[in-house]
């Protein structure tokens, strides 16, 4: 019988901890993975246990289970290189780093402009995951994520006040720009990008 094709990137098996290819990995009760190594080292070095991925917080160090279907399906990862090589994927002049890795940073896939950070694809996980943060506003990968913040009120930007020729976040709109003419700044660009054409 033919061996089925998997088509994962590496981030999928790559330990938020160390950032390598998962090895003698080991499941969370939570449902994440990484080195057993790994996490003693981090758990060792801390009081509090917890999930470096979504968070998650063990009131006692849970019991760590080696994942022996994985652990097999990573052998054979390794050794047929599935994705192109991790060095790839690490963020090189003009990308912007993911705000969560340790060491070499990885470049970010997408920015969150509600935790006005930005994340690689392995750090971005828990917003495709955790209830919580599922409702955040990712935006492409932004080096300026300040500069899409009200200076008053520290808010998104999300208005355009047209009587003022300014951007504005939605507090703005309902004080000091109450009865001006406003639209939405998606709205706004778009009209000004069909103005040049």
């Amino acid at each position: 019988m033919a061996e089925a094709q998997l088509f994962v990137s590496q981030d999928e098996f790559t330990c938020s901890v160390c950032l390598k290819t998962l090895n003698d990995l080991v499941s969370f009760p939570c449902g994440h993975n990484f080195c057993l190594k790994c996490i003693t080292d981090c758990w060792d070095q801390n009081q509090m246990c917890s999930c470096s991925q979504c968070r998650h917080i063990f009131t006692t160090r849970p019991e760590l289970n080696r994942n022996t279907l994985l652990n097999e399906v990573i052998k054979k990862f390794k050794r047929t290189r599935l994705s192109p090589p991790l060095s790839q994927r690490y963020a090189g002049p003009g990308d912007v780093e993911c705000d969560f890795c340790t060491g070499k940073k990885f470049r970010a896939v997408k920015s969150c402009l509600t935790c006005m950070a930005s994340y690689c694809q392995t750090h971005l996980q828990p917003h495709y995951e955790g209830d919580a943060l599922k409702h955040h506003n990712l935006v492409d990968p932004d080096e300026n994520l300040k500069e899409k913040l009200c200076g008053k009120h520290q808010k998104i930007l999300e208005m355009f006040c047209k009587t003022d020729e300014t951007c504005i976040c939605l507090k703005c709109a309902l004080n000091e720009h109450k009865n001006h003419e406003m639209v939405e700044l998606k709205t706004e660009r778009e009209a000004k990008q069909v103005s040049r054409v």
